[in-house]
């Protein structure tokens, strides 16, 4: 019995745990759907760029939010900037784009995003709805003089938190317009989906253990397909 009340006691409080979660996630939700408050005093830190500097922003959901951690490893010495929040989608990136892009004056943003809409994370939305956040992104940078670079969704069979979504032909059909987007308005394509996608379309367990976030593996792998793309929107190439 002591052992079964202690089982009792340790899963009510992980409920309990789960349920502040959610409920904190809800209550900001509510006061701030785009968290503009996450980077705010980073940002007021954050000084302005020297003449010489090709300060580059990545922007996007978790996944640029992970890889923000193995930047000075990855790439060491560069002026490079994470701006990613976990779960995020295109609207809402969209809200936060000026203060969390604009306002940081870098010569070139890399937008990874998409994912999460294709998740249903705020919502139902379509891959319309997807281009038109992403095309206005692009608009905003470009009208302050900065690069873009427009980052392929990364493969995936299942989402853990929505299974059964079926969303790998939905990624491949949005890569394929952001492709043709990219080269009709003077941005940079980012192709990592064909370099990680497995039989599956999916991420392989190497590089994602939960089959959408990669792993240090994953990110090593994506370092050079970022920086060629960096150094060809900084050359003014296409």
């Amino acid at each position: 019995m002591p052992a079964l009340r202690a089982l009792t006691t340790v899963s009510l409080l992980l409920l309990t745990s789960v349920g502040l979660e959610a409920q904190s996630n809800d209550e900001r939700l509510r006061n701030d759907w785009a968290w503009l408050q996450r980077y705010r005093e980073a940002n007021a830190a954050l000084p302005a760029p020297r003449g010489d500097e090709a300060r580059v922003v990545f922007y996007g959901n978790s996944i640029t939010q992970g890889w923000a951690t193995h930047f000075p490893t990855m790439f060491p010495g560069k002026p490079y900037i994470g701006r990613g929040i976990s779960g995020q989608t295109t609207p809402q990136m969209l809200v936060r784009f000026r203060q969390d892009v604009v306002a940081l004056a870098p010569k070139v943003v890399v937008i990874l995003a998409g994912t999460n809409d294709i998740a249903g994370n705020t919502g139902p939305s379509t891959l319309e709805m997807i281009q038109d956040n992403l095309a206005s992104m692009t608009e905003i940078a470009q009208a302050n003089g900065i690069r873009v670079v427009l980052s392929s969704v990364l493969p995936v069979f299942d989402y853990p938190w929505k299974p059964g979504l079926a969303p790998g032909p939905k990624i491949v059909a949005l890569n394929a317009w952001m492709r043709t987007y990219a080269a009709t308005h003077d941005a940079i394509y980012l192709d990592y989906h064909s370099a990680m996608a497995d039989e599956r379309q999916g991420l392989p367990a190497s590089l994602a253990g939960d089959g959408v976030h990669p792993n240090e593996a994953g990110y090593r792998l994506m370092a050079p397909l970022a920086e060629q793309a960096i150094a060809a929107a900084l050359a003014g190439r296409r």
